[in-house]
């Protein structure tokens, strides 16, 4: 069968699924996501051994060190993807729920009511945790997902799929509610691009190289950040402490993510002290820095930034520093480099803060705490589908109800026309 055949014949049989999925009660997909959550956990042997053979090789292939660090699965990731399904369990389930009822003046009632995308696309690379976080909210949003993985974690993937799939055939559930793309052709992908009478949204998740591929070549619609290029503002009033252990906890915390910390821009009147600070403190941490002509002149070791490196999406040990002199310059920069995925501020003043947040127009804007919290998870959302910076439909962390749509209801008792 050819790979196009096999694409259509995957989108067709999660359409069907779809339809079963759509019906389903709030208590059977929970107790579904529940006994999911506890069959990873009773694999974890098998899930780290198929895990194993990616990381061997990532390593043979020469992937640095963050990418091998996204792929990797351990006990401790493990049972991270079981408590992401029980908090998607826990949530309010959005599916069912009226917004909105509105009586006409010939008495139909009006109203909105939220109901499934369908099936959904799923198209990504390295992090294998994806797997179980999409299938969790997928499902909980009624909702059937295709999965296409990178080639570096297929063993991964598969694996992970096999232990959800066996969970769907226990409760006598279509297995083709979840489904894993086994073939690693990129040519998959194209045709799957093209079922916009299978599939409803494709969701692409990794580098920006991905991300454009499936936005050039989709016909179906398509929600995507090509890059997270994450901003943090001292200002002048930043308690000294706070902004450090923020800056640190941003960028070092885990730096091959998308919501790590990529520029940071200091107000010019704090720059000769805070600048040398925060200086050893990165370079503590083993990050290089790479800096405009006055934050050179101020820490020893700093490269000269270039053009390109306020642009930059490093992933990796490297930050852009770059001296503003006031608030509004500050927000000029991050309008003209940033990537509407996360901008945070360290201020003690007010009236700054709150402009800020009016006036800069990313997907997640943050006072006072690091970038690393712009996540589904951390907001509450239960395991996160993604991160929008495009605002149709959504923008920002991606949780359940951005699974779903409204469709309109009206309520009449014999009324008609004229």
């Amino acid at each position: 069968m050819s790979v196009a055949k096999q694409m259509l014949q995957v989108a067709q049989n999660a359409k069907r699924a779809s339809q079963t999925l759509a019906s389903l009660s709030s208590a059977v997909k929970n107790e579904l996501l529940q006994q999911m959550a506890q069959a990873l956990l009773n694999h974890t042997e098998a899930l780290i051994e198929a895990n194993e053979k990616d990381l061997v090789a990532a390593r043979v292939a020469g992937l640095a060190p963050a990418m091998i660090d996204r792929l990797a699965l351990d006990a401790q990731r493990i049972r991270g993807m079981a408590d992401g399904l029980r908090e998607v369990a826990a949530l309010l389930d959005p599916v069912g729920e009226v917004t909105g009822m509105w009586r006409r003046p010939n008495d139909l009632q009006i109203g909105r009511m939220r109901v499934p995308l369908g099936v959904i696309g799923i198209v990504y690379e390295s992090r294998p945790n994806v797997t179980a976080d999409a299938a969790g909210l997928c499902l909980k949003s009624g909702n059937a997902v295709i999965l296409r993985g990178g080639k570096e974690a297929i063993h991964s993937n598969l694996a992970i799929g096999k232990v959800l799939k066996s969970e769907l055939e226990r409760m006598r559930l279509p297995a083709a509610a979840i489904q894993i793309i086994e073939t690693t052709d990129r040519t998959a992908i194209l045709e799957l691009l093209k079922l916009e009478e299978e599939i409803d949204l494709i969701i692409p998740r990794g580098g920006e190289g991905l991300i454009r591929f499936v936005s050039e070549n989709s016909r179906i619609p398509v929600i995507k950040h090509y890059k997270g290029v994450c901003h943090t503002f001292v200002d002048a009033s930043a308690d000294y402490e706070k902004a450090e252990k923020i800056c640190i906890n941003a960028k070092v915390q885990r730096p091959g993510v998308c919501n790590a910390m990529e520029t940071l821009l200091i107000h010019q009147d704090i720059a000769e002290t805070f600048v040398p600070h925060i200086a050893t403190a990165m370079r503590a941490q083993g990050v290089e820095l790479r800096g405009c002509k006055t934050t050179c002149e101020f820490a020893a070791d700093v490269q000269p930034a270039t053009e390109e490196d306020w642009y930059a999406e490093y992933l990796d040990l490297t930050l852009a520093v770059r001296i503003v002199a006031n608030l509004d310059e500050a927000m000029e920069h991050i309008r003209k480099y940033g990537s509407l995925h996360t901008e945070v501020i360290i201020t003690r003043d007010y009236e700054n803060s709150q402009r800020f947040l009016r006036e800069i127009n990313s997907s997640v804007v943050m006072v006072n705490t690091s970038s690393r919290f712009s996540d589904g998870n951390q907001f509450g959302l239960g395991a996160e589908i993604g991160i929008s910076t495009t605002k149709l439909h959504s923008f920002g962390p991606m949780g359940l109800e951005d699974l779903t749509t409204r469709k309109f209801i009206v309520l009449g008792d014999g009324q008609i026309r004229t």
